[in-house]
């Protein structure tokens, strides 16, 4: 037997162990049922027998042919607005990345700031920036775009594993990478499991976070994290090359070899520019920031800036349509057959006397440095984030504050080790960091983003009266 059998063969003697207990007083059969299929669908999700969409997929089946709930509610979670927002942002991303808007945005401001290894830093996470409300994947933001720049920076500088890894690289690879988790956090569109945080914020604590919300709430502690984070890191991890006047004449270089804007870039870059205004403006114009976003990418599909090629090559979007919808679905039943409330109303009773404050404190750290055991963001907000969000409300915290801070953490905890988030592997593996030092830099830039985002965050979000 090999490896993927044993682990497929593991998700199902769990489901079937918790589908055979005796049911929780106050729980109908067919909600521990469903909770027996959705504990088997994490399990699978974590250990991937199956690549996490086929996982999904069987899920949802077995649901329906057991008619634990009915077809129509097992297949609810596939017409879910903000899962149609995140596939049309891969739409948006493919665009940035085959025209090669996102590349040159990135050479633009590494040759306009990029004289220090300092500046360097604050050069990547910038352009990450810029890019982070219409790229869902961080894979392909990190990855795609900025990760060959970053390389080709390392080799200017003669700066590669081992040796001279110290010189420039290890510092530009850490620094970006930490960046773009904190990118992520800012933005619905800025990776894939904000979109999921948002559908189970709505059904689990009736709480509605539109794009201009989270952009909003995001923007304060984002821009305060992005600011001092290339700083730590240089205190932390310094660089032996201080002074890089030659970045800017590399970028000069590549910036000359791509030529000016051609017309798909323009396109892109118009489209990107009106979707951030009337996402932004939403609360007055009352515009469906999802139906934006399909336009958007109607807009450069007939402006070809992409092709329709393009729209069904791009995997990564309707991989995550096919497993977030199908959580959604399973999320949803649970919620609808009572097992979230009733576990809210057992822990939120075991916390009686606690201050709101306390118990929410402790939900936050345990939900953060959890993912010390989780190598994917989608899997632990699955496996996690409606219980967490269900308790603290249940403890009497605000159900926004709750519902955002954990979701900011969502993201965040992508930071801490070289497998938590799809781009760790990328640049842990190009080798120019020693493990220990990637975990140890990884938590102290967790206890700073939890400072700010949480600490500053919260406030931002009560002078915004959103909580």
């Amino acid at each position: 037997m090999n490896s993927n059998a044993r682990k497929g063969l593991l998700v199902v003697l769990i489901g079937l162990v918790i589908w055979f207990l005796p049911v929780p007083a106050g729980l109908k059969p067919q909600a521990w049922q469903l909770f027996a299929i959705f504990v088997a669908t994490i399990l699978g999700f974590i250990l991937q027998p199956l690549p996490i969409g086929a996982v999904a997929l069987i899920s949802v089946g077995i649901t329906g042919f057991l008619k634990i709930v009915s077809p129509a509610d097992v297949l609810s979670g596939f017409g879910n607005t903000t899962i149609w927002l995140i596939v049309s942002a891969f739409l948006f991303a493919k665009g940035f990345i085959k025209t090669g808007l996102g590349r040159r945005i990135a050479y633009k401001i590494m040759g306009e700031i990029g004289d220090s290894s300092l500046k360097l830093g604050y050069a990547m996470v910038l352009s990450d920036l810029i890019i982070a409300p219409a790229t869902p994947s961080n894979t392909a933001r990190a990855g795609g775009i900025l990760y060959p720049i970053v390389r080709s920076l390392c080799s200017a500088f003669d700066s590669e594993p081992g040796a001279s890894s110290r010189k420039i690289g290890s510092y530009l690879m850490k620094t970006t990478f930490q960046g773009n988790c904190i990118t992520s956090a800012m933005f619905i569109t800025a990776v894939a499991p904000n979109s999921l945080v948002v559908a189970l914020a709505a059904q689990t604590a009736k709480v509605n976070i539109s794009w201009g919300t989270w952009a909003l709430a995001g923007i304060v502690p984002g821009l305060v994290a992005l600011a001092v984070t290339p700083y730590i890191i240089y205190k932390l991890y310094p660089p032996e090359i201080t002074k890089t006047p030659e970045a800017k004449e590399l970028a000069r270089k590549e910036i000359e070899k791509m030529g000016p804007m051609s017309r798909g870039e323009k396109i892109v870059a118009a489209v990107f520019v009106l979707a951030l205004i009337l996402w932004a403006t939403a609360s007055f114009t009352k515009l469906d920031a999802t139906m934006v976003a399909m336009v958007c990418v109607g807009i450069m599909l007939i402006g070809q800036a992409i092709e329709w090629k393009d729209v069904i090559e791009e995997k990564g979007a309707w991989d995550t349509l096919i497993w977030m919808g199908a959580l959604m679905s399973l999320a949803g039943a649970l919620n609808k057959l009572g097992l979230i409330g009733w576990f809210a109303k057992l822990v939120g009773g075991s916390l009686a006397g606690v201050s709101w404050w306390m118990a929410l404190g402790v939900l936050l750290l345990v939900y953060m440095y959890s993912h010390y055991a989780f190598a994917s963001l989608s899997a632990h907000v699955t496996a996690m984030y409606a219980a967490f969000l269900a308790v603290a409300v249940a403890a009497g915290s605000p159900p926004f504050l709750a519902a955002m801070s954990l979701g900011v953490i969502s993201a965040l905890y992508g930071g801490l080790t070289h497998y938590a988030t799809g781009p760790a592997p990328i640049y842990f593996g190009a080798g120019y960091i020693p493990q220990g030092t990637w975990w140890k830099i990884g938590f102290v830039m967790s206890i700073s983003n939890l400072i700010i985002f949480i600490g500053l965050g919260g406030l931002w979000w009560k002078v915004l009266g959103l909580w």
